[in-house]
C-alpha cells in the first residue's frame, strides 16, 4: 500500500501545483487590473473569460483524450501505437486552435454583445479577447503536450512547463498593466506572451528527445481508431468546461441585469471558488494516467486502491482549504474589489458557492476515474447532465424567484444533484470492469 501511496502522491502533487499555478495565472489578471481602481475592467475580464474557456475546452479534449488513451496503450505494451496517438494529439490540437481563433475573431463583437457586454464594458472586453485569441493555438498545444507527458509518467515535467508560463505571466502583468498603464490591454498582452513562451518549453521537450514518445508528423494517424479513441474520451471530458463556459455566459448575461457591480462580484466569486476546486482537479488529473495504465494492464485491485487513496486525499485536503476560504472570504475579496456594493455582493456570492465545493471534488475524481477506464458514454452523460439538465434550468428558476442570489445558488444545487447521479453511475461501472467501454 505504501508504494501505491507514494506513486499516487508523486503524480498528484505536481498536478495540484499546476492547478495552483493556473489559478495564480487566472487571478493575476484580476488582481492587477483591480489596482487600476476601475470595476468596469474587472467586469470585462469576467465577460471575456468564458470566450477563452470555450476555446480552451477544445484543448482539454485533446489533453484528456491523450492521457487516457496513451496510458492505456502503454499499459498494454503497444509503444508504436502510443507514438501515433501522441502525434495526432499534438498536431490536431494546434491546427484546431488556429481554425477556432480565426472563427471567434470574425464574430467576436456580436458574441460579446450576446453574452451581456454593456457600453461601459464592451471595449475593454473586446480588446482583451482579440489579443488573447492569438495565443489559442499555443495554449491548446501546451495543454495537449502536458497531457502526453503525464501519460508517460512525467508529471513533474508537465508541472515545470506550466510553472514557467504562469510565472512569466505574473511577472509581466504588473509591468504591462501598471508600469506601462495599459490596463486590461496590458493583461491580454502579458497572457499571450506567457502562453507562447510556455509552448516553446513543451516543443523543446519533444524536439530534444526527452520524451519516450515521438510526435513526429510522420507518426500522425487518423485511421486505425486513433482519432476516434482520443475524441471518444476527450470530447465528453471537454464538454464539462465547455458547457460550464456556456453556463457562465448565461450567468453573466442574467447577472448584468442587476448592474455591472453585481457582474464584477460574480466574476470574483467564481474565481475564489476555483481555489477550493483546485485540489480536486489536480488530484483527478494526477491519478488518471495511473488508473489508465492499470486498466491497460488489467490490474484492477491496484486501480481501486489508487482511486480510494485519491478520494481520501482530495476530501481531507479540500475540507481544510474550503474552511480557510470561508473564514477569510472578506479578506480575499478585498484583494480584488473595494467598491462597497461589489464587495458585499462578492462576499455573499463566494460563501454560497463554497457550500458545495467538496461535492465538486468528489464528482471530479469519479469522472476522471471513468475517463481513465475509457467509459466514454458515462462521462458524456455526466457532463451533459451537470451543466445542461441540472445547472442551466436551475439558473432560470432560482433567478426568477430569488434574483441575483438565486442565480448564484443554481451552481451548488446542480453540484448536489450531479454528485448523486455520479455515485449511481460509479457504483454500476467501477465495480463491474467489463462495463467500462460502454
Amino acid at each position: 500500500m505504501k508504494s501505491i501511496t507514494r506513486e499516487v502522491i508523486a503524480n498528484i502533487i505536481p498536478a495540484i501545483v499546476v492547478e495552483i499555478m493556473l489559478l495564480i495565472y487566472n487571478l493575476a489578471d484580476t488582481f492587477f487590473i483591480a489596482q487600476t481602481g476601475d470595476p468596469f475592467q474587472i467586469a470585462a475580464v469576467s465577460l471575456a473569460g468564458p470566450v477563452f474557456l470555450v476555446l480552451i475546452s477544445v484543448g482539454i479534449a485533446f489533453m484528456i483524450g491523450a492521457m487516457s488513451f496513451i496510458s492505456r496503450t502503454l499499459g498494454a505494451g503497444n509503444n508504436e501505437r502510443a507514438d501515433n496517438i501522441a502525434s495526432f494529439c499534438v498536431w490536431a490540437s494546434f491546427g484546431t486552435g488556429i481554425i477556432l481563433a480565426v472563427i471567434f475573431m470574425m464574430f467576436l463583437k456580436k458574441f460579446l454583445i450576446l453574452i451581456g457586454a454593456s457600453p461601459d464594458t464592451f471595449d475593454f472586453a473586446y480588446n482583451y479577447s482579440s489579443i488573447v485569441l492569438i495565443a489559442v493555438p499555443f495554449a491548446l498545444f501546451s495543454m495537449t503536450s502536458g497531457g502526453i507527458m503525464r501519460a508517460e509518467n512525467n508529471a513533474s515535467g508537465a508541472m515545470k512547463g506550466q510553472i514557467f508560463g504562469n510565472m512569466l505571466n505574473v511577472i509581466l502583468d504588473p509591468v504591462m498593466i501598471l508600469y506601462f498603464n495599459l490596463g486590461i490591454t496590458g493583461a491580454a498582452i502579458a497572457t499571450t506572451i506567457s502562453i507562447i513562451a510556455g509552448s516553446v518549453y513543451y516543443a523543446g521537450y519533444f524536439l530534444t528527445g526527452k520524451s519516450s514518445l515521438s510526435v513526429n508528423i510522420k507518426n500522425f494517424r487518423l485511421n486505425n481508431g486513433i482519432a476516434l479513441g482520443v475524441l471518444a474520451i476527450g470530447i465528453p471530458a471537454s464538454l464539462d468546461p465547455l458547457l460550464m463556459s456556456v453556463s457562465q455566459m448565461f450567468v453573466n448575461s442574467m447577472m448584468s441585469a442587476y448592474g455591472d457591480m453585481a457582474l464584477a462580484a460574480a466574476g470574483v466569486a467564481m474565481k475564489i471558488n476555483q481555489i477550493a476546486g483546485l485540489i480536486a482537479m489536480g488530484s483527478g488529473q494526477g491519478v488518471q494516467p495511473l488508473l489508465g495504465f492499470c486498466v491497460g494492464a488489467e490490474t484492477w485491485e491496484k486501480y481501486r486502491s489508487m482511486l480510494k487513496f485519491a478520494l481520501k486525499f482530495t476530501v481531507s485536503v479540500s475540507l481544510v482549504l474550503v474552511a480557510l476560504c470561508f473564514i477569510f472570504t472578506p479578506q480575499i475579496v478585498s484583494t480584488f474589489l473595494d467598491e462597497p456594493q461589489a464587495f458585499n455582493y462578492s462576499v455573499d456570492f463566494t460563501r454560497i458557492l463554497l457550500t458545495t465545493a467538496i461535492a465538486f471534488g468528489i464528482f471530479f475524481i469519479f469522472v476522471n476515474a471513468l475517463q481513465a477506464m475509457g467509459a466514454a458514454r458515462a462521462s458524456l452523460i455526466l457532463s451533459i447532465c451537470r451543466q445542461c439538465v441540472f445547472y442551466v434550468p436551475s439558473m432560470f428558476v432560482l433567478n426568477y424567484f430569488f434574483g441575483a442570489y438565486g442565480l448564484i445558488w443554481a451552481l451548488p444545487s446542480a453540484e448536489i444533484i450531479s454528485l448523486v447521479q455520479t455515485y449511481l453511475i460509479y457504483g454500476r461501472i467501477i465495480f463491474n470492469p467489463n462495463l467500462y467501454s460502454e
